[in-house]
């Protein structure tokens, strides 16, 4: 055996220079999409409330996001977040989300992932059961139950903050695809939502149409962000932007009612049914008269993962009759890292291709 290779097998261990950031992660995934948790080596964000934080890392920090999620440690539909302290005494912590554009409002699979590494880090207490946690993120506060059976994790339910319907049936022209009919809602974050069945399309909701998904979804966004004027959150200008466009489709499998493919941000997709545009749904399905309470709703995504919806209550939410929607599924760890930021890399903040 050669000496280089016996100090392959022994030298496994790298040590940075003491001017090299450091920053650990957990890696996961909930129905596919990613999550990147930053557990470690970020800089300390100022503020009194999530929202502060989200500002304050924008304003000084955005490079790190880029380092992060970009080329070469992640890639353009990578996704993260960072954990800070939550808004009040009441609750357990507050959460950023990151993705290739900025800073996401909400993310029901980064909620169903942090939950379970609650659980699986020993973060919190767990007993057989349901164990409540209450996440505060930049759309309001956030209340997951992270079920245990027989010590293990076994699936996380969350419920979003109030979320209601903006307008049915509207429509907008689009060019290469004529007039399009949408339904504009928000369930922490505000959606375009394309019925297949009502539009028509020359692709389907596959992989096979993954590139179209993207350039479509990003020229209906485009579309309703120009043309609509009541993309306005009732109480919080911070939130009032379209995210993305959802495309609603019939489902591939027997058993599950429906399909979600999302494209957010600057043309991710999200490889899960997507938490907050189930939560969305769910107040347009209330509205039409499509679920009642006690009712629930099966969604499955591009990677035919899937989510199950349901609403929970209705309330007042400033001018709209909001239901609190309830988003069911599972995540998995993936990998730990430790990535280091090299200040004479020229390509240190990151890079995308597409």
């Amino acid at each position: 055996m050669s000496k280089t290779y016996q100090n392959i097998l022994k030298k496994t261990e790298f040590t940075p220079n003491k001017d090299w950031l450091q920053i650990k992660t957990i890696d996961m995934h909930t129905g596919g999409e990613p999550l990147r948790v930053i557990v470690e080596g970020f800089p300390e964000l100022k503020g009194n409330s999530v929202l502060d934080y989200r500002r304050y890392c924008k304003d000084n920090y955005d490079y790190l996001r880029t380092a992060l999620l970009f080329e070469p440690r992640g890639h353009a539909d990578m996704y993260g977040c960072i954990l800070l302290p939550p808004n009040d005494e009441d609750g357990d912590f507050g959460i950023l989300f990151l993705h290739n554009e900025g800073y996401s409002t909400m993310c029901g699979h980064a909620i169903i992932a942090i939950s379970t590494l609650a659980a699986e880090m020993n973060w919190i207490e767990t007993k057989e059961g349901d164990n409540i946690l209450k996440i505060d993120a930049p759309c309001g506060r956030i209340t997951s139950f992270v079920n245990i059976k027989k010590g293990k994790v076994s699936g996380v339910r969350f419920h979003c903050v109030p979320s209601f319907v903006v307008g049915l049936n509207r429509t907008v022209k689009v060019e290469g695809l004529g007039m399009v009919n949408y339904d504009l809602a928000y369930g922490g974050a505000f959606y375009a939502y394309v019925d297949m069945n009502k539009n028509n399309f020359n692709f389907n909701l596959t992989s096979d149409s993954y590139r179209t998904i993207i350039s479509k979804g990003m020229d209906i966004k485009h579309a309703v962000m120009k043309q609509d004027k009541e993309i306005l959150h009732p109480f919080e200008n911070d939130l009032s932007f379209l995210y993305g466009t959802i495309f609603i489709g019939d489902p591939l499998h027997k058993g599950i009612d429906s399909r979600n493919v999302c494209v957010f941000a600057e043309g991710e997709v999200d490889r899960s049914p997507t938490g907050s545009g189930v939560s969305g749904r769910m107040a347009i399905h209330k509205a039409r008269k499509e679920i009642n309470f006690g009712e629930t709703m099966s969604i499955e995504s591009i990677t035919d993962s899937v989510f199950i919806g349901s609403v929970i209550s209705e309330e007042d939410y400033g001018p709209f009759t909001a239901v609190i929607p309830q988003v069911a599924g599972t995540a998995h760890i993936t990998g730990m890292q430790t990535f280091v930021i090299d200040p004479s890399d020229p390509m240190k903040n990151g890079f995308l291709l597409r």
